[in-house]
């Protein structure tokens, strides 16, 4: 099943047309780490924004909220237990960092 993180970059497809979204880094979740982890924390109180993850949808991120979402990523690492489980939330929170600091891009949660 899987839970990946992908960071979308918005791209204006010409004058007057609406931005479109395309991939541009993607972490991957093939062995179902970090949807394991948002089970172990949903529900503490800690992590509002990362409750809200549907495991068969979608919970998009933009920049203004990358900064609470880094933090509730903090608390994810501390449940960790692996460290396939600390790597996998070390490379989600690249995603969010660069998130952060461009204005043009997304993170988006995806389920599937």
């Amino acid at each position: 099943m899987g839970l990946d993180v992908v960071l979308y970059r918005r791209v204006r497809a010409g004058h007057g047309r609406r931005p479109s979204s395309v991939a541009a880094q993607v972490v991957p979740d093939p062995d179902d780490l970090l949807l394991d982890l948002l089970t172990r924390v949903r529900g503490g109180g800690r992590t509002p924004m990362l409750d809200r993850i549907d495991p068969l949808g979608e919970l998009v991120v933009g920049p203004e909220t990358a900064p609470g979402l880094l933090t509730e990523l903090r608390c994810l690492a501390e449940a960790a237990r692996t460290p396939a489980e600390t790597a996998q939330v070390r490379r989600a929170a690249l995603l969010v960092q660069r998130c952060a600091r461009e204005r043009d891009v997304e993170i988006r949660f995806e389920g599937d």
